[in-house]
């Protein structure tokens, strides 16, 4: 089809009745239905499947009008699509991604184009889509969608694809070297973030962790947060040298703080990759002075603090009570001796702050914290040789926090093992001292 000297050098119009060769009639089965009046050389150009209608091949091109209106058949969500592609052909530069608009205009206009093969098109959405930023339902969208558009679209989900494991056990070090080091106060919230993700990293719960702790993996952990230990002790160290001098300034007491929040993290991390023996020795040893550091906050009213230390605490009650960490019996008793008071002291004084500030709502509703704690003396009284278990309750019954924590089973469990005491060691002597009956 031969265009006239006037039709090469005057720039085509879509919808443009007075020059136009052909209508393109979009329709649907809803009943849609739309007539464009475009220009055939435009639509061979542009486009692959308008070609092939266009052409002498095409097997209706000897029926009447058949090569003057071309019918498209489309379903209703993709009815606004066609006639943008087709509003697309008349651009008389190349399309840009200017020219798309959105990330759900471009999966609309990149199903159509592929198509109807323009190829032109199809790689301007494609490059749109692989550089944009996605929300999350543009991220669902994609997935639903460009899976079944071919090989050509597939460049879209290269930021979907799972990572090489190196990487991940590169960006891991990385990363667990800065959440574990003391950085300005300025970045804390970037190390803050670092840790949350790490933590979701190691973390089974839809998806299986994306980190398998491999013993590269546990010995840079291991390392790192030894060295945030250490920070830690040699800080505590200095605060109990004078304690009233170092409640003074201000700045000792705030690292305190955020070591205590980086242990508290590093708790779960150590836990999530079973390497947590040396941070439950270290704390273990260091338990005398940071319950002497942390009852001298309490008595400047930092209740934070107390609540922060007793999250870590329970850590390494719960991995000494439960048989994670295997200690001798006196370390263990020193623990319950240790952290028993300190957990009476700070009990109530959070059960007794005001109900109408927010920060005070969030430590008074740490019920998993207390009854965590709880079941971990609980366990720990229990393994303890029957004597000192009788010492333990005899100070709980004469102490007037003998409602926190409870150690009713302790004691349940105490009074029916000294009691049948006797007989079962019998038993196991071969003695028999059933009484003589009449």
């Amino acid at each position: 089809m031969e265009l006239s000297d006037k039709e090469s050098r005057t720039p085509c119009r879509i919808g443009d009745r007075s020059t136009s060769d052909v209508v393109v009639r979009i329709r649907t089965q809803e009943g849609r239905d739309d007539w464009i009046y475009c220009h055939s050389h435009i639509l061979v150009d542009k486009c692959k499947y308008f070609a092939d209608r266009l052409s002498d091949s095409w097997p209706t091109c000897q029926i009447l009008d058949s090569r003057n209106c071309v019918e498209v058949y489309c379903e209703e969500s993709d009815f606004d699509h066609y006639i943008v592609i087709l509003r697309l052909f008349y651009i008389t530069s190349d399309v840009t991604v200017a020219d798309i608009g959105s990330v759900k205009n471009a999966l609309g206009i990149l199903r159509v184009a592929i198509h109807l093969v323009c190829p032109h098109i199809v790689s301007t959405c494609v490059g749109y889509l692989e550089a944009v930023p996605w929300d999350e339902s543009e991220e669902e969208e994609i997935l639903k969608v460009i899976p079944g558009m071919g090989s050509q679209a597939e460049v879209v989900l290269a930021r979907l694809q799972p990572v090489n494991p190196l990487a991940v056990v590169k960006i891991f070090i990385s990363a667990i070297q800065f959440a574990t080091s003391s950085p300005p106060s300025s970045m804390n919230d970037l190390k803050v973030s670092s840790q949350e993700q790490l933590e979701y990293l190691l973390t089974e719960d839809d998806d299986a962790p994306l980190l398998t702790a491999d013993d590269e993996i546990k010995m840079e952990a291991k390392l790192c947060v030894n060295k945030l230990l250490m920070r830690f002790v040699n800080l505590v160290d200095s605060l109990v040298g004078d304690l009233q001098e170092s409640m003074a300034e201000a700045g000792k007491i705030e690292l305190f703080q955020a070591y205590l929040n980086d242990l508290s993290w590093a708790s779960q991390i150590v836990t999530k990759l079973e390497i947590s023996s040396d941070f439950v020795l270290t704390w273990v040893e260091t338990s005398v002075k940071i319950v002497k550091v942390a009852e001298e906050a309490c008595r400047e009213s930092s209740l934070h603090i107390q609540v922060k230390v007793l999250e870590i605490a329970v850590k390494v009650l719960e991995a000494i009570g439960y048989g994670t960490l295997i200690l001798p019996t006196m370390k263990r008793l020193q623990m319950v001796k240790v952290w028993l008071p300190f957990v009476r002291l700070v009990k109530p004084s959070v059960d007794s702050l005001a109900s109408d500030d927010d920060n005070d709502m969030l430590l008074k509703s740490n019920d998993e914290l207390w009854q965590s704690l709880e079941s971990a003396f609980v366990s720990m009284i229990l393994a303890l040789p029957s004597s000192d278990q009788a010492e333990i309750l005899t100070e709980w019954f004469e102490n007037k926090q003998i409602r926190y924590p409870d150690l009713t089973e302790a004691f349940e469990v105490w009074c029916y093992r000294s009691k049948v005491a006797k007989r079962r060691l019998a038993l196991l002597d071969g003695n028999d001292l059933t009484p003589n009956r009449v």
